[in-house]
């Protein structure tokens, strides 16, 4: 059977992997196989070593520092770092607004933030979602008035996920009240120390910080911090989107917890049971599938933005993550919920790790979009329905 992959390409997969297996600290490894809880310093750590190899932006164009992979080349070093156990790169800088930059910003705009977000010196947050934004992203109420050479922004955003390390937040804001909702909403850039930003933590089902409230009170923000042109923030957003769902397959982290559950159910005796050998093939036949239609996408997307097909992925990726985390949690019975929800980042047994992942899966359906609202855009451009 030939190779799905050129020479060229398997040369590629050997080279990260003996770059993981060098650099990825034993530590950082072992948190990220047991679901705990990632330091900052972890992050940065491993942020810091893709730096330094020149991959802390591999699909980037070389002009503005990256490495000018193709989509597969991405995709196999995403399923490579997630599979082997590597911390998630944080994609708010590079996968999300640097890509934004570089595409819509303008001369000063790369000069200034894209070889920090390549060298790791500077870190972004997303402003999308809000208390009664969402999924209906377009009805935002984050207001930004001109006011001279400043815009004035006032309300909040929810769910920020990181904020709490982020020096820069990317913010969706509203700067017309009067137009169609998503034809009067803006891009800006926003300094987190500016004067009137408050981050209030919010601690997530499985007991640890990654999201926070964002709050703005008459913050002042450039005009030279808007990227693009002024009420086409929407635009901008939805090729960002693109690109998020596109990471959101993650079928190296699926392997992995797939691969998981079958040593747990083994420990405990189910490697031949019937209805555990059924329920490992079904997971089994899902990933393949979910991996080919994530080749299939990789094979066109170097043509263009990613469009319906990056919900498609979202939709399946998310969804099937989320049945191998419950299963593994089943296979543990009572012993899963032996965890410390109140004192996660003292709580160091494996098992809990099982209960924490299954936990924050839940979230994944939700968060870039929600599932229903990702069934929607495939069935407006791929069925043609309204």
């Amino acid at each position: 059977m030939p190779s799905l992959w050129t020479p060229e390409q398997t040369a590629f997969r050997d080279e990260v992997r003996h770059f993981l297996r060098e650099n990825l600290s034993a530590g950082t490894r072992q948190k990220v196989r047991n679901g705990l809880a990632l330091s900052r310093q972890d992050h940065e750590d491993w942020h810091d070593a893709l730096a330094a190899k020149g991959w802390y932006a591999g699909f980037w164009p070389k002009e503005y520092g990256g490495q000018g992979w193709d989509a597969a080349q991405t995709f196999i070093f995403n399923d490579e770092y997630a599979y082997h156990g590597a911390p998630w790169v944080l994609p708010y800088g590079v996968n999300y607004v640097g890509p934004v930059i570089f595409t819509y910003g303008n001369a000063a705009q790369k000069a200034r933030f894209l070889p920090d977000i390549v060298a790791n010196k500077v870190r972004f947050c997303q402003g999308y979602s809000e208390p009664n934004a969402g999924s209906d992203l377009a009805s935002l109420r984050t207001r930004a008035v001109k006011d001279g050479d400043h815009y004035i922004v006032n309300g909040s955003k929810l769910w920020t996920s990181h904020a709490h390390f982020a020096d820069w937040i990317f913010c969706l804001v509203r700067t017309d009240t009067d137009a169609r909702p998503q034809a009067g909403i803006s891009f800006l850039l926003i300094d987190m120390k500016t004067p009137g930003i408050e981050v209030q933590p919010i601690t997530t089902i499985e007991g640890h910080h990654h999201v926070n409230a964002v709050f703005f009170s008459d913050v002042k923000v450039p005009v030279e911090n808007l990227v693009g042109e002024e009420n086409m923030g929407w635009t901008y957003a939805k090729f960002l989107l693109g690109h998020e769902r596109m990471i959101s397959a993650e079928t190296g982290k699926t392997r992995r917890h797939l691969e998981r559950a079958e040593v747990l159910a083994a420990e405990r005796g189910w490697r031949d049971d019937p209805g555990h050998r059924t329920q490992m093939a079904r997971f089994n036949i899902d990933l393949k599938a979910l991996e080919w239609l994530t080749l299939r996408l990789v094979q066109t997307v170097d043509q263009g933005a990613p469009g319906a097909e990056a919900s498609m992925l979202k939709i399946r990726g998310t969804e099937l993550q989320q049945r191998i985390g419950e299963y593994a949690f089943d296979v543990l019975g009572i012993e899963g919920g032996a965890f410390d929800i109140a004192e996660p980042e003292n709580d160091e047994t494996p098992l809990s790790g099982i209960a924490r992942d299954m936990l924050l899966q839940k979230a994944t359906t939700i968060w870039g979009g929600s599932n229903e609202i990702q069934r929607g855009i495939v069935a407006k451009h791929e069925l043609g329905l309204r």
